[in-house]
């Protein structure tokens, strides 16, 4: 039977609060430090490691981690989800993207429907049409072939895709595999739109239009500045846009589509990179059988998720680790530090996955919880961040954990060498040397070039970023935040708090203000 218990109810979670805190600058010094780099490591799927050395962790605390996992009962919860409960308890729903890249369990019916085939029957829809797309067979009204993609939609209609589309494209262009370029319309800002049609051909382009709902306000506002465009060129938008959307939206059956791709209630947009939100961009700009490595490396990452051995499941692990940071040791925030620059929007990714998923201050009953949830996420590329906001990370008044990713191998099918070292190897050096910094820091009489270190950081390894060790990537830090919030015990599958903004623009809109609400309207002059 499974328990949803609160945190601070949990006898573990107060064994966790007794044990010895990590000194994480004197661990890491000297040999210690390179025994924990070769020890504190977990593999993961398509090619990837897990090394938390330089967090603030030793036996004793990963054994209470692992008893608080025990209690919280986090495998058995992530097992009773892709069997398919009701989890999403704030909206009544089942939470099935994993089922999206692969059978984890039982077969899950919903409203009548086998959702696993149901996912593999979308999937191959889309497989067909852009292979069509990419031979000719389906091409604008002169017969020729549509070279660009633009996908309109907003929040996980966005992040997600672009930030994978991004990571992929040096890679596609490489090995030959780059089909379609890839653009994306997303911000009710005009600007947005405007820049995007003034950067492509429209007359070549195809349009990918995604509103779960079909009513999503920033969306359907885009749509109408691509339906003008398309109208002032002589085109029909009949034939140059196709829908993402759900069965019963008003866009599934339109004339305004040339098709429509289906998604269901289950996949949160914010998990919706592996299901037809992702699928048909990546599918167009890549082709199918990327999209389908990238669902096998994601596949991959789930099945070591499942597995009931918390020191084999770097999911979890990092999860626990991360509650441990939030919620004893009392850090705030987590900074994402890709050192790819394929990965350049994917902590903006997953700032939307964790804060939306885990920004909540009630249980999954609606109860207020006395604890702290889900940290701030914000993040950019090395090393870039090293000239921007490190400063702060390495001397700052606050501790911020760091979560590292890297790459052993450019995407680039050559380097340069200058200095006796290639850019890549100048990369990697630099990763190498901030975590090391960060945890060890550096003694200086003048206080302004002392560092204190004891900063703690995780980083991911592999030998490449491609499709499969992106869908990898990606399945790990949903499921990081899926354990999170089990573990917290709240609903990391709604998103209430972003509905009230768009009712009350939606009251601005139609003149229905008063008081403060009113007077700023004024002064936007709406």
């Amino acid at each position: 039977m499974i328990n949803w218990n609160n945190l601070d109810t949990l006898k573990s979670y107060d064994a966790l609060k007794k044990v010895a805190k990590v000194n994480v600058a004197e661990v890491m010094t000297g040999e210690s430090g390179a025994e924990r780099v070769k020890k504190y490591s977990v593999p993961m799927a398509a090619g990837l490691s897990f090394n938390y050395a330089a967090k603030a962790v030793d036996g004793d605390v990963l054994e209470a981690l692992k008893a608080l996992a025990e209690e919280a009962q986090l495998s058995e919860k992530f097992e009773a989800l892709y069997n398919g409960e009701v989890i999403n308890t704030g909206e009544k729903r089942l939470v099935l993207h994993q089922l999206t890249r692969g059978q984890l369990g039982e077969d899950v019916t919903a409203d009548g429907v086998n959702k696993r085939e149901f996912y593999l029957n979308e999937q191959k829809r889309i497989a067909e049409f852009a292979n069509k797309v990419h031979s000719g067979e389906i091409a604008n009204a002169k017969g020729e072939k549509f070279t660009t993609v633009v996908q309109i939609g907003i929040g996980g209609s966005d992040l997600g895709p672009r930030a994978m589309y991004l990571a992929l494209e040096n890679w596609a262009k490489k090995t030959g595999n780059f089909k379609m370029e890839a653009k994306f319309i997303s911000n009710v800002d005009p600007d947005d739109a405007s820049a995007v049609l003034n950067s492509i051909d429209v007359e070549h382009s195809i349009f990918i239009l995604v509103s779960k709902s079909g009513t999503t306000l920033e969306t359907l506002t885009n749509e109408s500045f691509v339906t003008d465009a398309l109208k002032k060129a002589g085109l029909d938008q009949g034939k140059h846009m196709i829908a993402v959307t759900s069965q019963t939206s008003p866009l599934a059956k339109s004339d305004n589509y040339l098709e429509a791709f289906f998604m269901d209630d289950y996949i949160g947009g914010r998990y919706s990179s592996t299901s037809g939100v992702g699928g048909a961009v990546l599918s167009l700009a890549f082709g199918p059988d990327v999209f389908a490595q990238f669902l096998d490396g994601a596949a991959e990452e789930d099945k070591l998720a499942a597995n009931k051995d918390v020191f084999a499941n770097p999911a979890m692990l990092d999860a626990l680790i991360g509650v441990y940071e939030r919620n004893v040791l009392g850090y705030d925030s987590t900074a994402v530090l890709p050192y790819s620059q394929g990965l350049s929007r994917f902590p903006a990714h997953l700032q939307q996955l964790d804060m939306e998923s885990n920004g909540k201050c009630v249980n999954r009953f609606g109860e207020p919880i006395d604890y702290v949830t889900g940290p701030i996420i914000f993040g950019e590329p090395g090393t870039n961040g090293q000239h921007s906001f490190y400063q702060l990370l390495h001397q700052g008044t606050d501790i911020i954990p760091l979560q590292f990713i890297g790459f052993r191998n450019s995407q680039l099918a050559n380097d340069v060498v200058i200095q006796d070292s290639t850019s890549q190897q100048k990369l990697c050096a630099n990763v190498a040397a901030q975590i090391v910094a960060f945890a060890c820091g550096k003694k200086d009489e003048n206080l302004n070039k002392n560092f204190k270190g004891g900063r703690p950081s995780s980083i991911i390894v592999g030998e490449e970023l491609n499709p499969k060790s992106l869908g990898a990537l990606l399945s790990h830090f949903e499921n990081k935040v899926m354990f999170q919030g089990f573990v917290w015990n709240i609903n990391s599958f709604d998103q209430e708090g972003v509905q009230l903004g768009k009712v009350l623009a939606k009251k601005v809109l139609a003149h229905e203000t008063d008081g403060a609400l009113a007077e700023y309207s004024k002064l936007l002059n709406i």
